[in-house]
């Protein structure tokens, strides 16, 4: 006999068993988060800014020195650029600081903060997704928000199987199935269950459909290809090489500042890009991958000799020392370790 296919338990009526199952299941499997054991409209806000485009397990520790050197808006707002900067070094996307930073020198300024998703709308970095997920988990303001996990969720129970030319398409493709769907008694712990679901089962690839509440829901388990869907077009990763100049010596290393009015590393050090010593080929000392987005980064870096080092402007020699109090792009970070040995110099 044919294997047959398990039956599909879904229609607009039966949203309301949906909700409950999910919710349910929120309630005994979600993962112990900081953020949620002890719940704050600025730990929300925190937690937001950080998640973007940022693994939870990447941001655990970085959520916990933050909230314990910036425990609420008035302490972020208060505190230098600079100093917020460093603390969010390693994160990446840097502007999601400066925006967490502006965002709190707001806040504290206010009399009353508002609890409506227009108003939060106004504040930098807060798009249609985050400030749903901050009204309706700080407020229970009923918004449904809608990420990659949820669109996910949502092609995957409606079979919905047409094709998106981005990820943006799809979102907006997808926002009035999510206000459907969405629990208005518990819109804040109905989101959470949905983004949830998203990270843990619904997975992009290999989703563990079996362990799943709501399978019975979703139409992509009974037609056997869950990972099919959505069908988003992949943006094709664009190549990026950068030739950077390597000076090292007794006196540090040789670092670029990128002047504050840089769209996207203002306040930061990095290792000078070769072309501002007037060089076109050096010593190659080593070749380092990285991705940004859709960009798939290729750094060549070239050894210069000290003596041989005339430095460019917004260029200068840091020490060993001070290696850990300046603010460095990660990956930087992480190969000057490599290449200096083990910083502060080890003293004799």
């Amino acid at each position: 006999m044919p294997k047959q296919s398990p039956s599909l338990h879904f229609s607009l009526e039966t949203i309301p068993e949906f909700q409950s199952i999910l919710l349910q299941w929120y309630g005994e499997n979600q993962r112990e988060l900081p953020w949620r054991k002890e719940a704050s409209l600025y730990g929300t806000v925190v937690s937001e800014f950080m998640l973007q485009q940022t693994r939870v397990s990447t941001v655990l520790d970085y959520y916990a020195r933050w909230m314990d050197r910036f425990p609420g808006f008035e302490e972020l707002g208060q505190a230098e650029e600079a100093e917020v900067l460093k603390a969010w070094e390693g994160l990446g996307y840097y502007s999601r600081a400066r925006n967490l930073h502006k965002l709190a020198k707001m806040v504290s300024g206010l009399e009353q903060i508002p609890q409506d998703r227009k108003s939060w709308l106004q504040f930098p970095g807060i798009g249609p997704y985050t400030s749903a997920a901050i009204t309706s988990i700080a407020f229970g303001e009923k918004e449904a928000v809608v990420d990659g996990n949820v669109v996910r969720i949502l092609a995957r129970i409606l079979g919905e199987d047409r094709e998106f030319s981005a990820a943006g398409q799809a979102v907006k493709a997808f926002e009035s199935h999510a206000r459907d769907f969405l629990n208005q008694e518990e819109p804040g712990d109905h989101n959470q269950a949905m983004m949830e679901l998203g990270a843990t089962l619904c997975l992009p690839k290999k989703p563990m459909c079996l362990l799943c509440p709501v399978k019975s829901f979703c139409r992509a388990v009974v037609e056997g290809e869950p990972e099919r869907l959505p069908n988003i077009l992949r943006k094709r990763m664009q190549k990026v090489v950068v030739d950077r100049a390597l000076v090292m010596g007794e006196a540090g290393v040789v670092l670029y500042l990128h002047p504050q009015d840089s769209s996207r590393l203002a306040g930061l050090c990095e290792v000078p890009e070769l072309s501002k010593f007037g060089k076109e080929s050096e010593k190659l000392f080593a070749t380092r991958k990285r991705a940004i987005g859709n960009q798939a980064m290729e750094e060549r870096f070239y050894l210069l000799k000290e003596a041989n080092a005339v430095l460019p402007e917004g260029c200068s020699w840091v020490s060993r020392e001070k290696l850990e109090e300046i603010t460095l792009s990660g990956p930087h970070r992480s190969w000057l370790r490599e290449w200096l040995g083990d910083y502060p110099a080890k003293k004799v």
